[in-house]
């Protein structure tokens, strides 16, 4: 028997995704890694589905880096060191024109909960040797899916029994409105949001600041469409002052999992496992963001895992380690 595992690409032509609102591609390719001895013998497997953060598609969790492991390594070496127990896991590609999806249904991006829920889910389990039902897939994710995770456990506690969440999204308060000065001054600078996302476009170097007025925008779009904006969504301040719109911004902090948790406190006690993390120095608060969610927790009942660490929010993947550990010994 091999001691590396595969990588299945499973070719999907979506029907939620198909005619979304920014013309992104309906066809997509879902990488799926495949234990070693999947190939030699019938036994089935547990699942976790794996969310990429925002500007990051499932194909790239397989990036060779001198420095820092493919997840195909990761898995290889876990499972080979009987660290973490034989799984299959997917690697979804919900990337949008905007940098992410948030892996929830919005008009302006596009149907990617559903995309997950009941396309990815059913196709994985046609194609691939799964042990099939809730009790044996989890989500996980970083960043973006990492909010993605939490909250596609939360909203289908039918579909995933346990997930994971490194550096995850949640307390809005902290992640994204400390932000919104800068990201008004951006737009104030290109001349309004037509021209920021044509300038993006053009740019041979997507700068940071470019990138996270990027990312700001995609997180209207999900948050706060509205089919009557000429872009599709509202923004959350006032576009000539700055001033913050206050019933934009409780749309937002109504998809905040932080804000989500007391409104489905069955589902997350009926998970099998919670595995939550983020960094001491992490740029966007997600440390604090996580301490809140465990609170919610606690106020609920709620078992989980919750672990800090000395580092900040990007080059961090040597923590999947942890998640996939927990999930897997939960799943099987």
């Amino acid at each position: 028997m091999s001691d590396h595992g595969r990588i299945e690409i499973l070719k999907h032509s979506s029907d939620v995704l198909k005619g979304n609102a920014l013309h992104d591609p309906h066809q997509r390719d879902t990488c799926c890694y495949l234990p070693p001895g999947y190939d030699a013998g019938s036994a089935r497997y547990p699942v976790i589905f794996f969310l990429p953060g925002f500007t990051g598609t499932g194909r790239m969790l397989l990036n060779f880096d001198p420095f820092a492991e493919s997840m195909d390594r990761r898995l290889d070496r876990l499972i080979g060191s009987g660290l973490m127990l034989p799984a299959i896991v997917v690697m979804p590609d919900c990337f949008t024109r905007y940098g992410g999806s948030q892996y929830l249904n919005s008009p302006a991006v596009g149907r990617y909960e559903d995309y997950v829920v009941d396309e990815l889910v059913p196709l994985v389990d046609d194609r691939l040797r799964t042990m099939k039902g809730r009790a044996h897939r989890a989500v996980s994710g970083k960043s973006s899916g990492g909010y993605g995770a939490m909250r596609l456990a939360m909203r289908h506690p039918d579909v995933f029994g346990a997930f994971g969440s490194h550096s995850g999204d949640c307390y809005f308060e902290h992640c994204f409105k400390p932000d919104f000065p800068k990201f008004f001054m951006q737009l104030e600078k290109y001349g309004g949001v037509t021209e920021f996302l044509r300038a993006f476009d053009a740019m041979p170097k997507k700068l940071h600041d470019a990138t996270m007025t990027l990312m700001m925008l995609a997180m209207a779009a999900c948050y706060s469409p509205n089919a009557e904006s000429p872009y599709g969504f509202d923004l959350p301040m006032d576009e000539k002052t700055g001033e913050i719109r206050a019933d934009v911004w409780e749309r937002w902090i109504a998809e905040d999992p932080v804000q989500m948790a007391p409104l489905h406190a069955s589902a997350l006690r009926s998970m099998k496992a919670i595995f939550l993390d983020a960094g001491l120095k992490d740029e966007w608060n997600l440390h604090l963001g996580a301490r809140i969610m465990c609170s919610r927790f606690d106020a609920l009942g709620v078992r989980y895992i919750h672990e800090e660490y000395d580092d900040g929010h990007m080059g961090v993947v040597y923590r999947y380690d942890r998640s996939l550990i927990v999930l897997a010994k939960a799943m099987a």
